[in-house]
């Protein structure tokens, strides 16, 4: 299957019921396209089955340059939803995508349910759902096997649930990155929750670059009830988001961020530090609460590393201690 776009407006509601493999060729530039389907401005739509849309993905992996070029090629998604609204997914499974498997824009009141992704721990730029600027998303008893984070945030994102999610391999469940564009929107109403996380490089994490332009904020976010087995970086805050270098730490992040609960955390890190805190020096966190986290690494207390942020803690919580000074 070559590139499919749907473009509305539609005058009534639509539902698409998929059985069967749908599958892309192999080389990106076969596609016709920046995905297999791309759904634009529809309302009331349903896609449901248990179809696989296979993006066929391990040739375009292996031309993936993200990690030696800042601004890299995008080579084609299996879904794009882009100003849907009141509308689901249920069911489908979304394999071996090229890129991201799906990406929303500008959709509200849109869920996925009962979805899956799946695609090897070394398939490069493979999020499962990144969704931007959007209102009212939600990703519900989804289970997410990918090469990078397994739900993505970027900017503009506002009333986002994440419930019931099974993680793992991938990067963890992510808000941002964000800061690197000037004309980026704020973050408010985050929430992920009972969810596990398995075998990632992160569990639940916020990022922001710094020496970036974007000044937007971040508030009210809810990480809650989540399960972590093996995760590298459990908990982190990383206001020094600078992945393979492509960045300078010259200046702080001038992302604020706020009003952010993380409850009831439990399971084990694959690192002493399960906790991460590296907030902005020129706009530190405020309102952070950390309230009843218990984390094992190697069978001992993991620990709590903080800078920049004055967290509120209850119950059951490692304290916080400074970052160690010295060079990696």
């Amino acid at each position: 299957m070559t590139h499919v776009l749907l473009k509305g407006p539609c005058k009534a509601p639509i539902e698409i019921n998929v059985d069967g493999t749908i599958k892309a060729p192999e080389k990106p530039e076969d596609v016709g396209g920046d995905e297999i389907l791309r759904i634009d401005y529809a309302n009331a739509l349903t896609i449901s089955g248990k179809g696989v849309f296979d993006g066929q993905g391990a040739y375009a992996w292996k031309q993936n340059d993200c990690s030696k070029k800042f601004s890299c090629k995008l080579l084609g998604m299996n879904f794009a939803f882009n100003y849907v609204n009141n509308s689901i997914v249920r069911g489908i499974t979304s394999k071996d995508s090229k890129h991201f498997h799906v990406n929303v824009l500008g959709c509200n009141n849109f869920t996925f349910d009962g979805f899956k992704v799946t695609a090897p721990g070394d398939s490069a730029n493979t999020d499962g759902i990144h969704i931007g600027r959007s209102t009212g998303v939600n990703v519900l008893n989804t289970d997410i096997a990918t090469g990078d984070d397994c739900v993505s945030l970027g900017d503009g994102c506002k009333q986002v649930l994440v419930q019931n999610v099974k993680c793992g391999p991938g990067h963890g469940i992510s808000i941002g990155s964000l800061g690197k564009y000037k004309e980026e929107e704020p973050v408010d109403g985050i929430t992920i929750k009972s969810c596990s996380i398995k075998g990632t490089q992160n569990g639940v994490r916020i990022k922001t670059w710094p020496s970036q332009p974007g000044t937007i904020t971040v508030t009210n976010m809810k990480f809650e009830d989540i399960t972590m087995d093996n995760v590298t970086n459990p908990v982190i805050i990383d206001q020094e988001y600078c992945p393979w270098n492509q960045c300078t730490k010259e200046y702080p992040s001038k992302i604020k961020i706020s009003k952010v609960i993380i409850k009831n955390i439990k399971g084990t890190s694959a690192s002493k530090e399960g906790i991460i805190l590296a907030c902005s020096s020129g706009v530190p966190c405020e309102g952070v609460e950390l309230s009843n986290i218990d984390l094992k690494f190697n069978g001992a207390p993991a620990i709590a590393v903080c800078s920049n942020v004055k967290p509120t803690i209850t119950g059951k919580v490692p304290p916080c201690t400074a970052p160690s000074t010295k060079k990696q």
